[in-house]
């Protein structure tokens, strides 16, 4: 067989024989299913409706399902969001305030939910959206009229995410890019509970 002809030969077996990658609906649902913790890094541009220029951030990230996340941002300011599954800690460094809350039902349908929380088909109208790049699309609607933001569009690929795109109730748009994601490490449970510094400012609960 002339190398041509095994060229082409392997490009059709490659083309027409190899494994289909799973649609999104089923790459989500094996997410949560086969994931109870996870971290690695991310990066955020966050797109403002009047144009004006992106606003772009990156740091890292840990979650432990249901619930529990810790959200680091490192640049180019560092703030760090810290939920127990109960409550959830706001902390600016530069400003030594905290803002803590609880969590309270309104976290199951929040965008956070999508990735570390559960029971998503009771707040979530999910569906496949248009897949490109080799990235599965899964695109989730809030059930509830006080979300603060009107959907979601999760891209995965290999059973994981890899993107977030967050359209929110002001027109505002939220891209996140997932990298280095390692599938269920061990976490300690410190890194899901937060004392606030000394003499900081806390508000809130």
């Amino acid at each position: 067989m002339n190398t041509i002809l095994r060229a082409a030969c392997i490009l059709f077996f490659c083309v027409f024989f190899a494994p289909a990658q799973a649609a999104g609906l089923d790459q989500l649902k094996n997410f949560l299913e086969s994931h109870r913790s996870a971290r690695g890094v991310f990066t955020q541009t966050v797109i403002a409706r009047s144009g004006k220029k992106p606003q772009q951030s990156a740091g890292i990230f840990a979650l432990q399902r249901p619930g529990k996340f810790r959200w680091s941002y490192e640049k180019p300011y560092k703030q760090l969001l810290v939920s127990d599954g109960n409550k959830l800690w706001s902390y600016d460094p530069d400003l030594n305030q905290v803002a803590v809350k609880k969590l309270g039902a309104a976290f199951g349908a929040s965008p956070a939910a999508l990735l570390a929380g559960k029971d998503l088909d009771k707040h979530f109208a999910l569906k496949e959206g248009t897949a490109a790049d080799g990235i599965e699309i899964v695109e989730a609607t809030p059930k509830g009229g006080d979300a603060s933001f009107e959907r979601v569009r999760i891209g995965f690929t290999a059973n994981r995410p890899v993107s977030m795109e967050i359209h929110d109730s002001f027109g505002q748009v939220t891209l996140l890019q997932f990298t280095r994601f390692e599938a269920n490490p061990t976490l300690a449970d410190s890194l899901f509970r937060f004392v606030a510094p000394a003499g900081a400012d806390v508000v809130g609960e």
